[in-house]
Parts: C-alpha cells; structure tokens; sequence
C-alpha cells in the first residue's frame, strides 16, 4: 500500500505522516464544506497528505435514540461534493456488505470499524471494490492478530490495505494506546493511530461515550515518536453540540497548532539514525 494509491492525495514527497481528520458523521452541507475547508488550508501549509473523514451512517451506537445519520444517500453525496470542491480524497466506515458497492461510489477509502473488523465478509466486499481499505484494529485485538485481517484483502485481490490502532480496553470504560503495537503492526500494513478514538470512555451509565481531548495533543505526539504512518482526528468547530462523539473531538480551532508540533516533532524524528 502507497499514498499515490489513494486518488487526489497531495504531498506525498513530503516524508510528512499522513492524515484522516473530519467530523465524526456528516450532520449536512454546510458542516462539512465548513470543516474540509479549514483542515485543506492548514494541511496545505504544512505540506501534510490529507484524506477527509466522515461517517455516512453511525450504525454503531450506544442506544436507540441516538443520531445514526441524515441518510445514506445524501450523506454520500455530501462527501463526494467535499472531494469535487476541494480536490481531497475521502473516507468513510461501512458496516454491512451492502454498504460496499455503494459508498464506494462516492469515497476513495473503505473503513471497517473496529468492531467489525473479524467479518471476513465485510473485509472482502470492501477489497473487491478495489478501493483502499482502513482495517480498524478491534479493541479486543492483539496487534499481532491484524495480520490476518491485513491478509484477507490481499486474498480478495488487493493489496490497498492500511492498519489503523484505536485503543484497547482497559477495563469497562477506559482505553489505553499500547505503544508497543505500532511497530508489530507495521509489519504487516502502514499503520495509523486513531488519536480522538483511543481516548474514549465508553460503556458510560447514561448510554453516552466519554473522552478526553484534553489528552489528544499527548497520544499525537507519541505515536509520531513511535514512527506512525499517519494520524486520524475527529475535528468540529462545535464538539460540545456535535451528534456523534463530541465527547473526544478536537476543536476545529486547536487542530493547527497541534498540527504544526507534529510536523516539527517528525522533522526532528525524520533526521534521527
């Protein structure tokens, strides 16, 4: 797997990480163009490689009464208008092997999510569509274990595969980033830590996932020590008020700053024997 697989991917000789950073579900329009075109101009200065994310649909949620989306279709359509306006490619996760054929219609990258990520069927639906795929390592997973999900793809006639960590569970309603694993796992596939996801605190009483943002510049600056690939962020100009994980985003405001640090710190890491 290489960056130039992924269509209208930009600085990609910048030996810069790469980046999957939007909001976590696209909640409209405006929303998204707004939040695309901040991160565009900032990755754009820093010479980073950037994939817009956002979730069609949050099949995955806590409880029924919970924001699952504002339709497959137009949310779709919503990120393939993001891709045409700012010529960015773009990312989003499916959850049934029917999703595949149709967000791939749409989007340059298919990501399995975590919780997914053993469903052989799903895996080869998303590599048949020869679209890359972002293999989310399930939170019950060994690094080690990626392997075969890595393996999957390339049995299904692909080889457009990367690795993506998000935390594992640290008793009920914690996550933990076992630093230890992003050198196993790059073995096996380019490999992305998922910095806003790893600080979740899920399973709370009240059906609502938690976080702590307060730690992402921490967890960011660590996986770029330990040699990421890339770094995905979940970023809204609004968390507080986001529909879906609000609770762990980045403030849209704070994602330049912490951007520059990382690019400084892989710098320093880049020129290291």
């Amino acid at each position: 797997m290489k960056l130039q697989d992924i269509p209208k991917i930009k600085h990609t000789h910048s030996n810069n990480f790469f980046l999957l950073c939007g909001p976590c579900a696209i909640e409209g329009e405006d929303m998204a163009l707004r939040i695309a075109e901040k991160v565009v101009a900032i990755t754009n200065k820093l010479n980073i490689p950037y994939v817009f994310k956002g979730s069609f649909k949050k099949a995955n949620r806590s409880r029924i009464d919970s924001f699952t989306g504002i339709g497959d279709e137009k949310a779709l359509e919503i990120l393939a208008k993001v891709s045409e306006k700012f010529d960015v490619p773009t990312v989003t996760d499916i959850h049934e092997t029917s999703d595949a054929n149709l967000a791939a219609q749409y989007v340059d990258v298919l990501q399995i999510p975590a919780f997914l990520v053993r469903q052989t069927d799903l895996v080869v639906a998303a590599a048949k569509t020869g679209k890359v795929v972002n293999l989310k390592k399930g939170q019950f997973m060994s690094p080690e274990a990626m392997k075969h999900a890595v393996q999957k793809v390339k049995d299904a006639g692909s080889d457009k595969a990367w690795i993506t960590d998000r935390g594992t569970m640290f008793g009920y309603q914690d996550m933990i980033v076992d630093f230890r694993g992003i050198p196993t796992m790059r073995q096996f596939a380019p490999t992305v830590l998922d910095v806003t996801h790893s600080l979740q605190q899920p399973n709370q009483s009240a059906g609502v996932t938690g976080g702590r943002p307060d730690m992402i510049e921490t967890i960011a600056r660590a996986g770029i020590v330990n040699n990421v690939d890339g770094l995905f962020i979940e970023t809204h100009f609004d968390p507080a008020n986001a529909k879906s994980d609000g609770a762990n985003m980045l403030h849209l405001d704070n994602l330049e700053g912490l951007l520059t640090n990382l690019v400084a710190i892989r710098k320093t890491v880049n020129s290291l024997k």
